[in-house]
């Protein structure tokens, strides 16, 4: 593609293949003036997820697992037509496909480990508890003593 601010990368060395890319431009909907009815500015690009060599194994099966309800096919499809030229349209879909697969092969975090909360902190709280219940008890008229 002439003119694309390629490779679109998505983590490391890792980045979008151009040659995997399939591309669909079609007429955006809304507003616009004479032109607008002519000029496809819609972009839909579409990336195999399934097939592709692209990806390191590990990342393909987590990007698969995370992003099965918006696969058809092991395909991942996105759109773009904020933009009213095509190539701007193409640049925005390129660089949102690209985070999205960022976002689907991110290593899951590290498992949090479980802390004991540490006996003084729990006294004071209970001693605090007891401090405002006395202060609480000390407002009413009666006298509860």
């Amino acid at each position: 593609m002439d003119g694309m601010s390629g490779p679109y990368v998505i983590r490391g060395s890792v980045s979008l293949p151009e040659a995997e890319l399939m591309w669909r431009f079609s007429r955006s909907s809304g507003p616009g003036g004479q032109h607008v009815n002519t000029s496809d500015s819609q972009v839909e690009l579409r990336f195999d997820l399934a097939r592709t060599e692209a990806l390191p194994e590990v990342w393909k099966q987590r990007a698969l697992e995370r992003l099965a309800s918006r696969l058809v096919d092991g395909v991942v499809s996105v759109r773009a037509s904020e933009h009213r030229s095509q190539w701007r349209n193409r640049e925005a879909a390129a660089v949102r496909l690209a985070a999205l697969l960022a976002e689907a092969t991110a290593p899951p975090p590290r498992p949090r480990r479980p802390t004991r909360i540490p006996r003084g902190i729990n006294e004071r709280r209970l001693r605090e508890k007891k401090q405002r219940s006395d202060t609480k008890r000390g407002r009413s008229g009666r006298d509860w003593a």
